[in-house]
């Protein structure tokens, strides 16, 4: 699937995410302004759910495509109940 981000991609994502968080922590120490930690906040929310995304669609150009190409009805059937109850965690 073009597009799609590696392993290495998804890891170097959440260690540049790990650092905003350890940022924001020493902003909180610090006593910084509310709005400028709120702001850093929103960037963290903003690049997990790109990193949600990137996984969602490796998991779709991998697993999911696999279970497809194998013919195995069973598979199929689980693969898609996987991404159901992923859908409706988010929604609660």
């Amino acid at each position: 699937m073009p597009g799609t981000a590696t392993s290495d991609d998804i890891t170097k994502r959440l260690n540049r995410i790990a650092g905003q968080v350890q940022g924001v922590s020493r902003m909180v120490e610090n006593k910084r302004y509310c709005m400028d930690v709120l702001t850093q906040l929103q960037a963290i929310k903003s690049a997990l759910a790109k990193v949600e995304s990137a996984v969602l669609k490796q998991h779709a150009a991998t697993c999911v495509t696999e279970a497809i190409a194998s013919g195995d009805e069973k598979e199929q059937q689980m693969k898609f109940a996987e991404l159901v109850d992923l859908f409706e965690r988010a929604r609660r």
